[in-house]
């Protein structure tokens, strides 16, 4: 028995380093499509059109059923809606700061969503909630403080901090509003929500979508649906499961350092003193956040 839920360990741990590994590859598939032309309304709408319809034939494989009912259509739809401006900051941050740097601001959303609850919800604030709090804005300003004595890009340091807020928002309502239904029906709605929303975008904003013009675009499009979105929810799952979602949101700091290490060997981005110590003030902070007993900020299964 012993031998069997260690097994089951193992394979959690190393599925929550996947999930977290391949999370962290957007800014390879993003940056790679906007260097074909691509806006970021149709990178989103390509990405979130081609997981939609994996994880619809997860379902019909798995012979579950889209039927909800009206409040949780109602959650569902506010999750969409989250969900679709944290991606679409997210992906047009890409365009006025280094991913790397933005992968990693993003990741105060754990740092956020302890500080939502403590002030709206009441909860109890922790010593070590202060301290991830203090390290978390510290780290921040190191990386908006360049090496060389400039700063980021505003713009692009806005649009990653709404993203980690709104992304933060919608771990609260999933807490919040317990859906009595999986991980993939969850997705199922959310993500067609995104395609849909990203759709709108492109035409209440006069700007056509986009498909891929080429084979390397469709590899690069796939690649966005295909391994942060669909592999690493379903390993998300696993490890949550296994491992615990505790474990899981630590494993997760792979996802900014994975993100760092794509901008610095593939799109040669600058890597500095002061990258390096935000970057590890900020991980410190979520792992501090994510030991805490009373934590919300446990990793959700959806993070496609």
């Amino acid at each position: 028995m012993n031998k069997i839920t260690n097994n089951k360990k193992v394979f959690g741990t190393i599925s929550g380093i996947l999930a977290a590994v391949f999370y962290g590859t957007n800014p390879l598939g993003a940056l790679k499509l906007y260097e074909q032309g691509m806006t970021t309304s149709s990178v989103l709408f390509c990405r979130f059109g081609m997981a939609w319809i994996i994880i619809a034939i997860i379902l019909l494989i798995r012979k579950e059923s889209i039927k909800v009912s009206w409040r949780d259509f109602g959650v569902l739809t506010a999750l969409g809606l989250l969900f679709i401006a944290s991606s679409m900051t997210l992906y047009s941050s890409f365009k006025y700061i280094a991913a790397g740097v933005a992968s990693t601001l993003l990741f105060t959303y754990p740092i956020m969503t302890a500080v939502i609850m403590a002030v709206l919800f009441k909860e109890k604030v922790t010593l070590k909630t202060v301290a991830a709090i203090v390290l978390s804005l510290v780290g921040v300003l190191l990386l908006y403080w360049s090496d060389s004595g400039g700063t980021l890009n505003l713009t692009g340091v806005i649009l990653v901090l709404i993203s980690a807020l709104t992304y933060a928002i919608y771990i609260i309502v999933v807490n919040r509003c317990p859906l009595q239904m999986s991980s993939f029906k969850i997705n199922f709605y959310v993500i067609g929500y995104c395609a849909l929303g990203m759709a709108v975008f492109a035409w209440v904003t006069g700007n056509p979508l986009q498909l891929p013009q080429n084979t390397t675009s469709w590899f690069y499009a796939g690649w966005l649906a295909v391994v942060p979105a669909t592999l690493s929810l379903v390993l998300m799952v696993y490890a949550s499961k296994y491992v615990g979602a505790t474990s899981t949101a630590i494993l997760g700091a792979l996802e900014p350092l994975t993100a760092v290490l794509i901008g610095i060997f593939v799109f040669h981005e600058s890597f500095g003193l002061n990258l390096a110590i935000g970057i590890a003030l900020i991980l410190s902070a979520v792992i501090i956040t994510a030991y805490s007993p009373k934590s919300t900020t446990k990793a959700p299964v959806d993070k496609s």
